[in-house]
């Protein structure tokens, strides 16, 4: 009896033993990357994810090497931690393969059924989006037209901060909340003309809306990644996941439709008058606002063009792309970044010092001197480097079967490409948890320092807005060393984020006090 009762304890355990290792010669035979042991039912390696997964997936490579095959619940993953390995990937021979994304539910319900820039397939339409992006809202062109805004919400961000330290000098100021007013009035203000936070803003009602999508996203992530790769999940406790998407997306879908709508008629108003009005003065300012066009005024301009094409929806979703991911992004690099310098005051004290020596006392640093001042553009890199907003690669699928490492990589198997493990390789960069911006010198471009460095990835599907978010960061960052003494709240918790993003676990907080020069400006 007790012989009987010893095999039915035992026999699951047999099962599972056997299963694991059949899959695992299975896996050596079929000639796929290394896979840790054992892989078990169901759930796959999902049991090895810690939090922050950036910095778990990171141990789990460097024990089973930088090309590791794993199986995350129903989906097959590449994971990448090498250089030489993710430009393989991503920009030799296999770029066009793993230009794919995987079908995710945030690319169904957020990605309009997988046809935005982030989600849609590699394909014609894909292309025409990502030339949209590039040529036509995020060009070198379009950018520095639209530079009067960043200028404009920089000064704004100072005022704010000197009004605070006015009125209560020993207020202990949250950081994050004023840049990332600062950050998003810069991408709203560019994409819609509108700025939505700050003082005698109209807009309050629509920043409510903005914030409560932000709050419902961010409650059904955990529940989101949870089907994704553990489908039978959305049966067992997550049944209402769905409506909650469908909810969500369609508070965005109406947002944005909004935006259009209201554009559409101050354009068309603008043109009635243009119509009805000859005077030199009008002419002008009707003349001026054509040549600093908004986003999109840009796209409902294609629309006339193409309006088969160019229909609402395709503009909704280029600009939702455009307003979440580099709000956020930039939000997040910007509170790394400072709180970088406030833990390392020399640092901070070298990079005023060259903001005061480049642009002087008696003007706000602009994005000019910011291109001139290296010292500060090695801090915005090495913030990078340290705290890449997104530490691991929105996914990427192939679409075929491939060779990666000399190892075989199946069709529809997902590729997960670590930023953080790379950037903290102890092998590129010698001492990689020292806060160092000194190492960046001598490195004038991203191109020497390939796939080393790559925070806003690479290849087909890299970031189009890089060249904006580096501006972005370098110009909040110069703005608050120039105007302001700062003094750090006790010890900064460094504590990093799980998720898609990782931002800081406990918000930076700090006291600033205005510089004697300030009054020659700000007024």
């Amino acid at each position: 009896m007790e012989i009987n009762n010893l095999c039915l304890y035992l026999s699951p355990i047999i099962l599972l033993a056997l299963y694991s290792t059949i899959l695992h010669l299975l896996n050596k035979f079929r000639n796929l990357p290394p896979s840790p042991f054992p892989a078990l039912p169901f759930v796959g390696h999902i049991y090895l994810l810690k939090k922050p997964f950036h910095r778990g997936l990171s141990e789990v490579s460097r024990r089973f090497g930088p090309a590791i095959f794993l199986q995350l619940g129903s989906r097959p993953v590449l994971l990448i931690s090498s250089p030489s390995l993710a430009e393989e990937c991503l920009t030799k021979k296999n770029d066009i393969i793993f230009a794919n994304r995987p079908n995710l539910l945030n690319g169904r319900y957020f990605g309009y059924n997988y046809t935005s820039l982030s989600w849609a397939p590699y394909g014609d339409h894909w292309r025409n989006l990502r030339r949209i992006s590039s040529l036509e809202l995020l060009s070198s062109q379009r950018i520095q037209m639209l530079s009067y805004i960043r200028a404009d919400e920089a000064m704004s961000l100072v005022r704010k901060l000197v009004h605070v330290s006015i009125e209560e000098p020993d207020k202990v100021l949250e950081v994050k909340s004023a840049l990332f007013e600062f950050s998003f009035n810069v991408l709203t203000r560019m994409i819609t003309g509108k700025r939505y936070y700050g003082k005698n803003v109209e807009n309050s009602k629509e920043a409510k809306i903005l914030e409560e999508i932000a709050i419902e996203t961010s409650k059904v992530a955990f529940e989101t990644n949870v089907v994704d790769f553990l489908p039978l999940m959305r049966w067992f406790g997550f049944k209402d996941l769905e409506k909650k998407l469908i909810s969500i997306h369609e508070k965005r879908d109406k947002f944005m439709q909004n935006v259009i709508d209201e554009n559409r008629r101050e354009v068309l108003l603008m043109e009635n008058n243009e119509c009805t009005n000859t005077t030199t003065s009008v002419n002008h300012q009707v003349k001026t606002k054509k040549t600093k066009k908004n986003m999109v005024e840009v796209l409902l301009d294609l629309q006339r063009s193409e309006p088969d094409y160019y229909t609402d929806e395709t503009i909704k979703n280029l600009l939702l792309v455009l307003l979440q991911g580099g709000s956020s992004t930039s939000t997040i690099a910007l509170e790394w970044a400072f709180s970088l310098l406030l833990d390392n005051p020399e640092t901070l004290k070298k990079a005023q010092s060259e903001i005061d020596a480049r642009v002087g006392f008696d003007r706000l640093i602009t994005e000019t001197d910011v291109a001139a001042l290296p010292y500060l553009r090695h801090v915005v890199l090495e913030t990078l480097r340290l705290h890449p907003p997104v530490s691991i690669l929105m996914p990427h699928r192939s679409s075929a079967e491939c060779t990666v490492g000399g190892f075989r990589i199946p069709a529809n198997t997902i590729l997960l490409v670590n930023i953080w493990d790379i950037h903290h390789n102890p092998e590129i960069w010698p001492d990689p948890e020292e806060f160092r911006p000194e190492r960046f010198e001598g490195f004038d471009g991203k191109k020497e320092l390939g796939f080393r460095f790559f925070p806003f990835g690479s290849g087909r599907r890299a970031c189009p807005g890089e060249n904006l978010g580096i501006s972005n960061i370098g110009l909040g960052l110069g703005s608050l060393i120039q105007c302001f003494d700062w003094e750090k709240i006790g010890e900064i918790d460094m504590s990093e984020g799980a998720g898609t993003t990782t931002p800081k676990v406990q918000p930076l907080t700090a006291r600033c006090k205005p510089r004697h020069f300030l009054e020659n400006f700000i007024s």
